[in-house]
């Protein structure tokens, strides 16, 4: 009996060891991928008023956005920028580089299709309070008292995106939103209300799905309620 339930642990904990080993290349893949090689051309195409820089900008946005699909596995992350959405739906342009790309840091492929656009500036999904919580835990943000807002909900604005989504810490308070900002209060991580939502936070995590804010969705059939960013990403 000794034996058998030394065996166990064994296997325990060999599989744990495996996963852990397993994201960690994951993570260091999405690091490493060159999608600058892959992307820079055609983002200049698609946004020919952006400077280099800001492609690398928007790249940076994108790795950081598969990053929260990697840690939230098969739970909704909504896309919370459109320029990174852009980036995103051009890389799918590259049908057998991406699934292969998908393969090595997902271990399935992740779908970008469309989703219900956000119903007014201040709803937010569940998917959008993950991809808050998760953004501001790789940045070292407090999601509950942010003093600025991750990349990914602060690239569009930082670019001047005409078409993009706006947030703003406290865009409630007096003479500071303008029409259409998204309200990170409202997203339930800042404010005196405090925050709603789980953040899709740990390593092992599971779920159902992966879907976009602002109008992509990446899911694996199941669904939360709601989206609110500007893509997404979806499942097998």
């Amino acid at each position: 009996m000794g034996q058998i339930a030394l065996l166990a642990a064994l296997l325990i904990g060999g599989y744990l060891l495996y996963g852990r080993l397993r994201r960690s290349g994951q993570a260091r893949y999405l690091d490493t991928y060159p999608y600058e090689q892959r992307l820079d051309r055609r983002l200049a195409a698609r946004r020919p008023e952006w400077t280099s820089a800001q492609r690398q900008l928007v790249l940076q946005g994108l790795r950081e956005y598969f990053h929260l699909c990697r840690l939230a596995r098969r739970r909704m992350v909504a896309m919370p920028s459109q320029a990174v959405d852009d980036a995103w739906h051009e890389f799918t342009l590259f049908t057998r580089h991406y699934q292969a790309f998908c393969r090595r840091a997902f271990g399935r492929f992740l779908h970008h299709t469309p989703a219900q656009a956000m119903r007014s500036p201040t709803q937010a999904s569940d998917g959008l309070k993950r991809a808050w919580h998760l953004a501001c835990r790789r940045e070292g943000i407090d999601p509950l008292k942010p003093a600025r807002l991750p990349l990914l909900f602060a690239l569009d604005a930082q670019l001047g995106l005409a078409d993009g989504f706006i947030y703003r810490l406290d865009c409630l308070a007096a003479g500071r939103g303008q029409p259409g900002d998204y309200c990170a209060s409202h997203i339930g991580c800042s404010g005196a209300t405090g925050c709603g939502g789980d953040s899709g936070g740990s390593e092992s995590s599971h779920g159902n799905s992966h879907s976009s804010s602002h109008g992509h969705s990446h899911g694996d059939g199941g669904s939360d309620s709601g989206g609110d960013g500007g893509g997404g990403c979806g499942g097998d």
